[in-house]
């Protein structure tokens, strides 16, 4: 006979989450920052189910990472509006502080990470993969973390890197932490990072040597992530140390 454990039956739930403050990440990027009651706290790298009810009674449900580190009193999401989508363009455009909507979770226990599991530490994003990422990264410096980390951000355009202002405030602050950009579509006159899409090359410039055996951890389009996963493991990387979460056109 199985037994359910209360907190196993409490993610299963759905709560009450309501809105207590909103960030402007990108034009097309927010944060929702929410008040959960009974929260029973989470790990980096997990997510949340979160589902609205119309007045007819119609339901939509979306999942989405959670950008706080474990050490927030409240949890926060990053939501990219997708103007086909049934949920994101509410919480993207409309949705204001003291809104109220479902949610259940934390969800997911393979893309985690704590610092108890120490580094070097490898994150690769495409786009709103930063999403979990930026989870495991504020812990990491909410516990003052020493080893090395370091973040390959892929995005299209700069004024798409979502959470640049922090991300950069991080480096500056964290000699152990190295952040690199590629914006594929447009660059700014004077952009000196990356101009292409992570290939090879990229990544044997950024990731830590194999040799070290890295924790890496790969969220972003489909695309992106089973290409990058492929290139680590040629170049000599574990498969073991890799992990990948992907996200396709239909998480609106």
């Amino acid at each position: 006979m199985s037994v359910t454990s209360p907190v196993t039956s409490q993610r299963k739930n759905w709560r009450v989450a309501e809105v207590v403050d909103i960030g402007e990440e990108t034009s097309r990027v927010r944060t929702l920052t929410l008040r959960v009651a009974d929260w029973a706290g989470h790990v980096p790298g997990q997510h949340v189910d979160v589902r609205l009810t119309g007045e007819d009674g119609s339901q939509a449900q979306r999942s989405y990472s959670i950008t706080s580190g474990p050490e927030a009193r409240e949890i926060s999401l990053a939501v990219e509006r997708l103007d086909e989508g049934e949920v994101s363009p509410y919480l993207a455009s409309e949705v204001r502080p003291g809104d109220r909507f479902e949610l259940r979770g934390p969800i997911g226990g393979y893309f985690i990470w704590t610092v108890e599991r120490g580094g070097p530490l490898v994150l690769i994003a495409g786009g709103s993969g930063i999403a979990p990422l930026m989870s495991m990264l504020r812990h990491r410096a909410a516990k003052k973390a020493k080893f090395p980390a370091t973040l390959l951000y892929s995005a299209r355009r700069y004024d798409e890197i979502i959470f640049r202002e922090e991300l950069d405030r991080m480096t500056a602050a964290d000699p152990n932490l190295q952040v690199a950009y590629t914006l594929t579509r447009e660059q700014p006159a004077d952009w000196r990072g990356g101009n292409k899409r992570i290939d090879r090359e990229s990544l044997m410039a950024f990731v830590n040597p194999p040799k070290q055996r890295p924790q890496i951890y790969v969220c972003g389009p489909s695309g992106l992530v089973e290409n990058t996963a492929k290139l680590l493991v040629e170049i000599g990387h574990e498969r073991g140390c890799i992990r990948t979460e992907r996200f396709g056109p239909t998480g609106a």
